[in-house]
């Protein structure tokens, strides 16, 4: 290996070891319970703060040349992005599911933090002082956003689906659905993120007050209780889960239902009958969020929530239409 062939490679590993390493100390600090009063990895610093620090370094440590190119300024912050990202899931420091989510937030602030440490690298004067502040500005971020604390907000996730079938056929699927065999499962966003799968339901009887149970697979219940009912019509409930319950392994600790961020309200069935023979099956479930950026997490958590839905909404219109 030639001089010119080190020197290159030394200044790849610097570009990105560097910045992965800050990473993965802040994934640290942010991820120790005994500090999670004060640094928080459902936070605002660290979710947009963190990578917007790892493009500046990536690019502030870059050769001129390539800084002066918009494109990489934009694109380079990626790669100790993905090591970041590589290394904690392989040692199981985050899971598959908040991974994907996470990873367009960090794409774009990783690039937007790329052109500041352009910003820092081309100017020259005083970049070692600005770079100096934007590398401790998480630990004082954090508290400061801690303290302000975050609020819960309600959201609704809606879905339906037009069934050609009796209203009486259509209800007997909706209050109880019998075991979901995997292959009718069609529930891609919650395949990707390897979410529980709706397994059945069971109702005790038709009626306010009725108990009913939601059961996923590896361990998630949904206990659920009847609070309106119009037989053929309508039914209403409310949903609790409870974390104790569902076992470690079924979902990351920040995205568990019922849970200190995510939580299902309750839920409602209505039948619309549009014709003779056919009616159309709607969907409501609400639920609500607590972190300080639900304008990100309510995207995920809606789509989520109407995939699940979706995927029961057409195994009951299979099973009335063809049973």
């Amino acid at each position: 290996m030639n001089q010119k062939t080190k020197d290159r490679l030394k200044s790849f590993l610097k570009i990105v070891a560097i910045p992965t390493v800050y990473a993965l100390f802040l994934r640290f600090i942010f991820g120790a319970k005994d500090w999670e009063a004060v640094f928080s990895m459902m936070s605002v610093t660290f979710l947009f703060l963190l990578p917007s620090i790892v493009g500046a370094l990536t690019v502030y440590f870059s050769d001129i040349k390539n800084v002066k190119k918009l494109a990489y300024r934009i694109i380079a912050p990626w790669i100790p992005i993905y090591a970041f990202f590589i290394i904690t899931f392989l040692f199981a420091i985050e899971g598959w599911p908040c991974l994907v989510m996470i990873l367009p937030i960090f794409m774009l602030s990783a690039s937007l933090g790329g052109l500041l440490g352009g910003y820092f690298k081309l100017r020259k004067k005083d970049s070692k002082a600005y770079l100096s502040i934007l590398l401790v500005l998480p630990l004082f971020a954090s508290p400061i956003e801690s303290y302000i604390g975050v609020q819960s907000k309600p959201y609704q996730a809606y879905t339906y689906i037009d069934i050609d079938a009796p209203a009486e056929k259509i209800w007997d699927n909706v209050t109880r659905v019998r075991e979901i065999d995997e292959k009718q499962d069609k529930g891609w966003l919650t395949k990707l993120l390897n979410f529980p799968r709706p397994v059945k339901a069971e109702l005790n009887y038709e009626g306010v007050g009725a108990y009913r149970q939601a059961i996923f697979t590896n361990g998630l219940v949904f206990h659920e209780t009847v609070t309106d009912y119009e037989d053929n019509k309508k039914m209403s409930f409310s949903i609790r889960a409870l974390p104790h319950e569902i076992p470690l392994t079924t979902m990351d600790e920040h995205l568990v239902v019922g849970g200190k961020y995510f939580d299902v309200l309750n839920g409602t069935y209505e039948l619309e009958k549009l014709t003779d023979k056919t009616y159309r099956l709607h969907l409501y479930s609400n639920f609500k969020l607590t972190t300080s950026f639900n304008f990100y997490a309510s995207w995920w958590a809606k789509n989520i929530m109407k995939d699940i839905q979706n995927n029961i909404l057409q195994v009951e219109k299979y099973r009335s239409e063809n049973e």
